[in-house]
């Protein structure tokens, strides 16, 4: 069994990155070129190298299941678990990665930069941290307008001052400007200043809980489509059968990308017919799911 270091090792002299942690390759690009490095046909173009947001991961991860399935590599993925870069779920896949390599890679120089046209991967800087989500990134935008408020120099706060301590009326003005402790008032922000702050917090407030529910939902629908996934790709279908083409036809509406086409799969979509959707159900009556293999 391989360490870490020895795993990282292998991809940066493969790939010509600079990884530095396992945990980096969850983006998915780096699996994406190491399936090209054996085959040699796997869309990389459409990879997000640079990519640092859980939405552009889960697309890395479509290219590189079309691109196993292309190739009948029976070997059930679980992106959802990938995409969120922990190490022990990459670390697994990374090992299993590497025997499939040396089984079944030609064996000849593979010009990794060419295939990617140059893009740069691996840097630490861009990729080590978490991918975050939609939600987390209006937290941090919202974090860094306040703290992008300069706050007011020694110079201004002394030039209000009166030369002199106050005496008499001016003792009690002061008393009375004073701000009491506790107090949420701003010195030097005026009334609508900060009702405008009050009106930005509303509205991220209001964002984060429409952004929550659509992860949600999100979440929800990608675990039954996995499900979907995971029983077809396990199934023992009959070659040439009828439920093999429509587990194909099923196939093709899974990967396929925005466009409607199918990426490397070789399915036409245009011949599939309304009456074979009536034979799914019958079969999908017979099917048994190992709910170890779903989410």
């Amino acid at each position: 069994m391989s360490s870490r270091n020895d795993l990282l090792s292998w991809v940066n002299e493969l790939l010509q990155t600079n990884y530095t942690k396992v945990e980096q390759l969850g983006s998915g690009a780096a699996y994406c070129q190491i399936i090209d490095s054996v085959y040699g046909d796997v869309r990389l173009d459409r990879v997000k190298f640079n990519a640092n947001q859980e939405y552009e991961y889960a697309e890395n991860f479509r290219i590189l299941q079309n691109a196993m399935t292309k190739h009948r590599v029976d070997k059930p993925i679980d992106p959802s678990r990938l995409i969120k870069c922990r190490f022990q779920d990459n670390f697994e896949f990374l090992q299993w990665l590497k025997r499939f390599w040396d089984s079944y890679s030609p064996g000849v120089g593979y010009d990794a930069v060419a295939r990617r046209n140059g893009k740069t991967v691996g840097a630490p800087e861009s990729l080590n941290h978490r991918p975050m989500s939609s939600a987390s990134s209006a937290r941090s935008s919202s974090a860094g307008a306040y703290r992008a408020r300069p706050a007011p120099s020694a110079s201004s706060r002394l030039a209000g001052k009166p030369a002199g301590p106050p005496t008499g009326a001016g003792v009690r003005s002061t008393a009375a400007g004073a701000v009491r402790p506790g107090s949420r008032t701003i010195p030097g922000v005026g009334a609508g200043a900060g009702a405008q702050v009050q009106e930005l917090q509303r509205q991220v407030a209001e964002s984060k809980v429409l952004i929550d529910t659509a992860e949600k939902e999100r979440d929800f629908y990608f675990a039954k489509l996995r499900e979907i996934e995971v029983y077809i790709q396990q199934a023992e279908l009959e070659p040439g059968s009828e439920a093999e083409s429509i587990a194909k036809q099923i196939q093709a509406i899974l990967y396929s990308t925005d466009d409607g086409s199918a990426d490397d799969n070789d399915l036409a979509l245009a011949d599939i017919q309304d009456e074979s959707y009536d034979h799914v159900s019958g079969h999908m009556d017979r099917l048994h799911v190992d709910e170890e293999e779903t989410f």
